[in-house]
């Protein structure tokens, strides 16, 4: 049976606003699991958990294998740009105190990357109309920012610029899976089987920092529990898996584009969460960049499979 143009826009839309909510929570997540961990520690048992978590799942389903060395080289690298030096970042940035709507906001930099290199390594240009809305996006940002920002404050400068990392490493792994989707071929692997040894390349970089320099700290009680669950199933799972779904079916710098909705998402998220105050720019920027994302988004004979 054949699926209508309807119901295949709708599935996208339904994927578009679930990875959104999904990925942003990861900070909300992050920030508050914090006071109970330390940001190698929080690393070593999310991923672990989870790869042992996929790793029982694909088992299960019969698709636990080696890809091939070349594959799984593949795999790690884009763990450890897309997981670990990604999340690192973040991480110790919300550590040093960088509120969390302010490290989304510096992610959402990445689709001006993505656009200045897709062509580069994927090949697929940038209209100017998708220009013109990445350009409003960061209007959006920048109006955030400035209004929240104290640039008299210099001491927290190396916290604030961490999140640049995150920038470059998210892009990289972006377009490199990308490229790879393009191209095809007998080396491409079921998504889970990807996100497995994404994982285990993850879990392996931080392990011996976590061990030796903060000697696995961690205070098990119910609410570390409870958001680390969130943040090894709703975030490492299921908002990495969608990112890669629709990086598939989408060029990289409309997907890359969504992270312009991370700072004011993040902010609504950390106000529901943590009693953050809004302010009237907050919503400025919230319409602004839902209007660049739209111009992205919406592009007349370019439809979701």
């Amino acid at each position: 049976m054949n699926t209508k143009p309807g119901n295949a826009h709708s599935t996208g839309t339904v994927m578009v606003l679930a990875f959104v909510l999904l990925w942003n929570s990861g900070f909300i997540g992050a920030e508050y699991v914090l006071p109970y961990t330390e940001p190698f520690s929080l690393m070593f048992w999310r991923y672990w958990a989870l790869a042992l978590l996929l790793a029982g799942v694909l088992g299960l389903r019969g698709q636990l294998r080696w890809p091939g060395a070349s594959t799984a080289m593949f795999e790690s690298a884009i763990g450890v740009l897309a997981h670990g030096t990604w999340l690192g970042c973040v991480i110790f940035a919300l550590h040093w105190g960088v509120p969390a709507g302010i490290v989304a906001l510096v992610v959402a930099l990445q689709p001006m990357a993505t656009g200045a290199l897709a062509g580069l390594l994927t090949g697929e240009s940038v209209s100017l109309r998708g220009w013109a809305g990445l350009v409003v996006a960061f209007a959006g940002v920048a109006l955030v920012v400035l209004a929240r920002v104290d640039f008299s404050d210099t001491g927290s400068i190396t916290a604030y610029l961490l999140p640049f990392g995150s920038v470059l490493a998210i892009t990289l792994a972006s377009l490199l899976e990308r490229r790879a989707a393009l191209r095809g071929g007998p080396n491409r692997i079921p998504m889970l089987l990807g996100l497995f040894y994404q994982a285990v390349a993850t879990a392996a970089a931080v392990t011996l920092p976590a061990l030796l320099i903060e000697g696995l700290q961690a205070d098990p009680n119910p609410a570390f529990v409870a958001a680390m669950g969130w943040l090894i199933v709703g975030v490492s799972l299921f908002a990495y898996a969608l990112m890669w779904k629709l990086i598939e079916r989408m060029d990289a710098t409309r997907v890359a584009s969504l992270f312009y909705l991370g700072p004011p998402v993040t902010m609504l998220m950390s106000w529901l969460a943590f009693g953050d105050t809004l302010l009237p720019s907050d919503i400025a920027g919230l319409v602004i960049v839902a209007g660049g994302v739209a111009l992205v988004q919406v592009r007349r004979r370019d439809r979701m499979p």
